[in-house]
């Protein structure tokens, strides 16, 4: 922010003709590059922490829009200082979360830390009480009296109970107890599990939950492929139309691809505008029918609601396709998977480019 600060102050006093024209030239595409740099900035801290990277990738998102318009240095002086602010408030606020995470964790310990020692000294309880009963019998061998030996056996057989009772009652409070406490961390830990694994945004796999089914597959040593999806020109959608118009979009077309694929498939958003796609159990013949079935569902006009009305979108994607190899790690998979993905865009925006001509 400091170098785009004095590049805005050099471009208003220093700079003087074809150099002044050429700062204002780079100018846009600096700050294009800025606000890029945000949006990233705001999807990384959604995959660190889900349960709190919503509000900072909707505020970071939310500066960037206000450097379209026209810039100057307090601008960019007042969107360093907010970025700054919301940076150290998230850090902070990850911080306190990722302790609150430990201090279940420890709380679990202690209860079953406090519910061993109860255990143990009800034992030792009753370990004496059992102790003073077979006292009492080994002393009736002494007694002559029948009657009083009875009353003996009859004393000592109800303490013994007693004691067998207290243990049996004391033993169901204390599972009782524990399992209570159990099961409520069980259910803290399971809904935490949970947004990991869900992107907030579209409601698909996150890049987590793709990355542990795609180890798991590994593991097993099942066949199957990979596709990353990445939507054309998504940028632009951003820097034409806003942040929100492009979560929309993001949102239909999760939604598209969603109904498109098998009940076998895997699918998550892997970041940004990219979308990871996993078939399950298939060779990449019926992989590549698969995809080109997508392409042309996904593929289209999108009508999405903006601040201003109904906006009609022309959405292309490029994806690339991989098949798993024998011993063949992950990021070797997705590696190959993604250079294929690139190599398709750039053909894709070299033939634009030619019709553009």
């Amino acid at each position: 922010m400091i170098s785009i600060k004095q590049y805005i102050d050099q471009a208003q006093t220093e700079f003087v003709g074809h150099d002044k024209q050429k700062a204002k030239a780079l100018l846009p595409l600096t700050l294009a590059a800025y606000r890029s740099a945000l949006s990233e900035m705001g999807a990384c801290g959604l995959d660190v922490c889900p349960a709190l990277g919503v509000e900072l990738k909707q505020g970071l998102n939310n500066l960037a829009e206000k450097l379209v318009a026209e810039v100057s240095c307090e601008t960019v002086e007042e969107t360093e200082a907010h970025v700054r602010g919301r940076l150290q408030g998230w850090s902070r606020n990850v911080a306190l979360h990722n302790r609150q995470q430990a201090g279940e964790v420890k709380e679990i310990l202690l209860v079953m830390a406090h519910t061993a020692e109860s255990v143990g000294d009800r034992d030792q309880r009753c370990a004496q009480q059992i102790h003073e009963v077979t006292t009492r019998l080994n002393s009736i061998a002494n007694l002559e009296d029948l009657t009083e030996i009875r009353e003996s056996i009859k004393q000592s057989a109800s303490e013994l109970k007693t004691s067998i009772d207290r243990i049996a009652a004391e033993s169901k409070a204390a599972l009782d107890h524990l399992r209570g406490e159990v099961s409520a961390y069980q259910t803290k830990l399971e809904e935490a599990e949970q947004i990991a694994a869900r992107d907030s945004l579209t409601g698909l796999g996150s890049r987590l939950w793709v990355e542990t089914q795609i180890e798991k597959l590994i593991h097993a040593d099942a066949p199957f492929c990979v596709a990353i999806i990445d939507i054309n020109e998504f940028k632009k959608v951003n820097d034409k139309h806003g942040h929100l118009v492009g979560d929309e979009l993001l949102k239909q077309f999760a939604t598209e691809m969603r109904s498109v694929c098998r009940s076998t498939d895997l699918l998550g958003r892997w970041g940004g505008d990219e979308f990871m796609l996993v078939l399950d159990r298939c060779g990449i013949d019926e992989a590549t029918s698969q995809i080109d079935r997508l392409r042309e569902w996904v593929c289209g006009d999108y009508t999405v609601q903006g601040n201003s009305g109904a906006r009609k979108l022309q959405v292309d994607a490029s994806i690339g396709l991989a098949e798993r190899q024998p011993a063949e790690s992950m990021k070797d998979l997705v590696d190959r998977a993604d250079a294929q993905m690139y190599q398709q865009k750039a053909a894709s925006r070299t033939t634009k480019n030619q019709h553009a001509r």
